[in-house]
């Protein structure tokens, strides 16, 4: 259990690899409700951050489109090789850039991005304090960021979380935000196998 909740907040070596595919199969549901919620418009600028698998960078340039730009921010190499690799056509056509970063490190400039999501990323950030104002930053005015987590109280129940997850309630990420600066909406979801929440944060 403690190698798996390694893995899942880091994805790395031949385990990794499949890690990355099970990811974008059980984050896919919530993935897609997170890029809905963006309400990005064609010709936009969006960022993926902690993206994983990829499944969130394949949905977020189907919708900007040939026009926009996507981000994607991700702190293992292993898995930013593997969306080189994969997704190089749009990185060659100037649509797509992976960066390497966090959520307390965006390596964006200021008001720079009309939209982000994060999917089930928190949960490997030690304190919520740093990850509020950097998201403020660099966002756009008018723009938002989707933070997408699991119910703490179902997640856990999954023997993973004991080993190195930081479980929190939807209100208390939604304080922290609201702390930035930025006006917080709270969508809960019947996500299965567990409850999942959005925080949809938006920058007035």
């Amino acid at each position: 259990m403690s190698t798996l909740a390694d893995q899942l907040g880091n994805p790395h070596g031949a385990l990794g690899k499949g890690v990355a595919l099970v990811l974008n199969r059980t984050n896919r549901q919530l993935t897609e409700a997170a890029v809905d919620a963006t309400e990005l418009e064609p010709g936009r600028a969006a960022a993926d951050i902690g993206f994983g698998g990829g499944v969130g960078l394949s949905l977020l340039l189907a919708r900007v489109g040939a026009e926009g730009t996507v981000h994607g921010i991700e702190p293992s190499p292993d898995m930013a090789a593997r969306a080189k690799a994969r997704f190089a056509p749009d990185i060659g056509a100037g649509r797509l850039r992976i960066l390497a970063g966090t959520l307390t490190d965006l390596p964006l400039a200021d008001a720079s991005i009309d939209a982000l999501i994060t999917v089930n990323t928190l949960y490997f950030v030690p304190a919520l304090t740093p990850v509020a104002p950097e998201l403020a930053r660099v966002l756009r005015p008018g723009g938002r960021a989707v933070i997408a987590v699991a119910d703490p109280t179902d997640a856990a129940r999954m023997p993973f979380t004991r080993y190195g997850f930081h479980l929190r309630a939807p209100e208390e990420i939604a304080a922290v935000l609201a702390g930035a600066g930025l006006t917080v909406d709270h969508r809960a979801l019947a996500h299965k196998p567990i409850k999942a929440h959005l925080l949809i944060a938006r920058k007035d």
